[in-house]
């Protein structure tokens, strides 16, 4: 399923995204028509809206779109939105910009989440505060982790500092507090909502050289919840410390918002 603005999408209208590939986007899981976080993906819109093309979106008239696009579907799916202008030139991305707005949806993979095995790369995404729709560096480091034997990758910078992986948030748990690193990161919605209800919780640096002294470490986003992961490098984590399965129960309590 594919709209803009509310309407069936034309194959020209979706050039831009192949041919400019300027825009932003957000991804929300839906349980039988509600959203955890709703609200907080409205808000990651407008603020991407304003820094990628300095206009404004109307919060409830994306509600409506979406609320439209999956009307009539239960069970559990994955609603994207995503922003772009299908007439901004390639040579001139400075020209006025009237943001369209795409909505699709895709299937959640079914089955326990399984854990993974992460492979270190030194890389910081453009912008990285922004959502946006240029993956091309994040998913050419996730390839290569995939091609030598790892699930993904997980960025950090040149003094071994790490930020986040290709699509989603990390944590750490040091046996006191979980730990987001303290980098330029997507403010990823799950990794909000999480810190706002679990109680130890803290923002610090955390550096490859010093994994070792990590209890657990765990994979966060829309679509997975909370992910172990047991390896990054050479260091290894367990898949059931009893820290997961506390935030997983707290996520999941966290009430969804109705459309």
């Amino acid at each position: 399923m594919a709209e803009l603005n509310g309407e069936p999408v034309a194959p020209d209208e979706l050039r831009a995204l192949a041919m400019v590939n300027y825009g932003h986007f957000t991804s929300m899981r839906v349980d039988d028509q509600h959203i955890r976080g709703f609200s907080h993906h409205l808000e990651r819109l407008v603020r991407d809206s304003r820094l990628l093309f300095g206009a404004e979106l109307d919060r409830e008239q994306i509600r409506a779109w979406v609320r439209q696009a999956i009307a009539g579907r239960d069970g559990v799916f994955v609603a994207r939105v995503t922003v772009f202008d299908p007439h901004l030139p390639l040579g001139r991305p400075s020209a006025a910009a009237t943001p369209q707005v795409l909505v699709t949806t895709r299937e959640v993979p079914s089955g326990p989440v399984d854990p993974w095995r992460v492979r270190s790369a030194t890389y910081t995404r453009d912008l990285p505060e922004v959502k946006h729709i240029g993956l091309f560096g994040a998913l050419w480091h996730r390839r290569n982790a995939q091609l030598a034997g790892f699930d993904d990758a997980v960025f950090a910078d040149a003094e071994g500092y790490i930020s986040e992986g290709p699509t989603w948030n990390i944590a750490f748990y040091d046996g006191e507090q979980v730990i987001w690193p303290n980098a330029e990161v997507l403010p990823g919605v799950t990794m909000r909502l999480l810190q706002q209800v679990h109680e130890h919780t803290t923002l610090a640096p955390v550096r490859l050289q010093e994994l070792a002294g990590m209890q657990a470490a765990l994979a966060t986003n829309t679509t997975i919840g909370v992910r172990a992961i047991t390896a990054i490098d050479h260091v290894e984590f367990p898949a059931d410390h009893p820290i997961l399965e506390t935030l997983r129960k707290e996520y999941e309590e966290i009430p969804a918002e109705s459309l």
